[in-house]
């Protein structure tokens, strides 16, 4: 197997080649406790998912972090396949930047994976007086061996999009990726692909803005993001901004994983699309919408018009298939992405949601579905919330849910997801013809945690996974 060759570095050389990897047996994931009426720290919990384990579907280990509130969301490595040619440098450490805090926590999973140690913990000061950021998002690997984080906004809570560059050995934080004055109007996710020179940000909102909560008013007043930003990868700057029809919130960016490919997916958010961007032959980009999932016409919620809320998204290691979750409405999507610009739907399953029935939403009008799914019991256990993060197998054969998207949103949206706890599900994939069934064996309930129900989030594997490697 490729990791084995001796002479490399962390992950694969190839997408294709990761997909041969060893079958993942734990998965780390951050939970929170901010904002569900438990005054404990977040932490890290480590889940055995090997099925021959007597602790299969088990939380084994926790690392809770040492402060309160931090809100801990999605994490990622200090070093993955960008780095597969260097044989100095190792998967080692994994990073946990805090939204609301604006910390970063390093967390050891080298010299003992199923109980990860504490390493170091950068300081939101540290942060703010060397690069004027804070409210941290997204981290992701570089092939100069650094780490580099994507911020919300500045360290007043203005949105504001910008990068914070950590040295690789040291984790000492080195100023911005960005040229000075070059952060974008607003942040939350990024991909890179080297061999086009680009990089694609999103743009959520002002953490003052969602900080406590969603108002609608503040859509009306265009205080949500509605544009993507391409950014020239070497010049470290912004060369164009794409305004998205039909892409409010654009939220998780994706390319695609083979390193030549000039194309990749953006799922919107609050107009429930995804976006298929592109390089153009004259070298600039420009963006299309590829799905739309119809809003439903409900009575006792929030507003009118219910939107999927499309809060995350995946593409299988070979491009062919495209995953969402509709955090809202409670269903996940399985596309096949053969033609990019035709995704077809291959596979969908209701994992919960707000539109179940005996809950307090009636539908009054549906462009997709009959009638009302079904509550989602799994092992006597009815599912609170809707299908959220999502994580694939590397052989693309195993799909994993995590239902919390942030505390705040979930006490607003999911008030028993507050009382109960978050889930961890398993779906099983057919990557032939296409199709999801849920694993009827596989319930992590984060309702039962010791110091009370947790929001877990954000999944990741100790060797890797298709949201957080980047070929080059």
């Amino acid at each position: 197997m490729a990791t084995k060759c001796g002479k490399c570095g962390p992950g694969y050389p190839t997408p294709l080649e990761a997909m041969k990897g060893p079958r993942e047996e734990i998965v780390y994931l951050p939970c929170i406790y901010r904002n569900t009426g438990t005054e404990a720290p977040d932490y890290l919990a480590t889940v055995d998912v090997d099925p021959k384990s007597p602790h299969y579907c088990q939380v084994i280990h926790r690392l809770p972090m040492p402060n309160l509130k931090d809100e801990l969301h999605h994490s990622g490595w200090n070093t993955c396949s960008s780095c597969f040619g260097d044989s100095t440098k190792s998967r080692n450490k994994l990073m946990l930047p805090c939204i609301m805090s604006s910390r970063i926590y390093v967390v050891d999973v080298g010299s003992e994976p199923r109980a990860p140690k504490l390493h170091k913990v950068i300081e939101a000061e540290d942060i703010h007086a060397k690069c004027g950021l804070g409210y941290l998002h997204t981290s992701h690997c570089l092939a100069s061996g650094e780490v580099m984080i994507s911020s919300l906004g500045d360290p007043k809570g203005n949105g504001k999009g910008g990068f914070v560059l950590l040295d690789g050995e040291t984790f000492e934080v080195k100023g911005t990726w960005e040229r000075p004055g070059g952060a974008a109007p607003m942040g939350y996710d990024f991909w890179y692909q080297p061999r086009h020179n680009v990089m694609i940000s999103t743009e959520w909102a002002p953490p003052n803005v969602f900080g406590d909560g969603f108002n609608p008013a503040d859509v009306e007043a265009g205080l949500y993001g509605s544009h993507i930003h391409v950014w020239d990868w070497q010049r470290h700057e912004i060369v164009q901004t794409l305004p998205l029809q039909d892409g409010l919130i654009p939220l998780e960016v994706r390319f695609l994983h083979n390193p030549d490919a000039a194309q990749g997916f953006v799922g919107c958010a609050l107009s429930s699309t995804i976006q298929r961007f592109y390089k153009n032959q004259g070298g600039t980009w420009s963006v299309e919408k590829v799905i739309q999932v119809p809003p439903k016409k409900v009575k006792g919620w929030l507003l009118p018009e219910m939107p999927g809320l499309i809060t995350d998204i995946l593409l299988s290691l070979d491009d062919r298939f495209l995953y969402f979750s509709n955090w809202l409405h409670g269903d996940l999507r399985q596309y096949d992405i053969s033609d990019p610009q035709r995704p077809r739907l291959t596979g969908q399953l209701f994992l919960g949601g707000s539109i179940v029935k005996g809950g307090p939403v009636q539908v009054l009008e549906d462009q997709e579905l009959k009638s009302q799914p079904e509550p989602l019991v799994v092992k006597g256990k009815r599912v609170p919330g809707g299908p959220q993060m999502i994580q694939l197998s590397l052989d693309g054969k195993r799909l994993y849910v995590t239902t919390s998207l942030y505390s705040a949103w979930d006490k607003q949206f999911y008030p028993d997801l507050i009382r109960e706890g978050s889930v961890m599900l398993q779906i099983d994939v057919d990557t032939i013809k296409g199709g999801l069934k849920l694993n009827p064996n596989f319930l992590v309930d984060f309702g039962k945690e010791p110091l009370g129900p947790a929001l877990a989030h954000e999944l990741r594997y100790p060797g890797g996974d298709c949201s957080s490697d980047i070929w080059l």
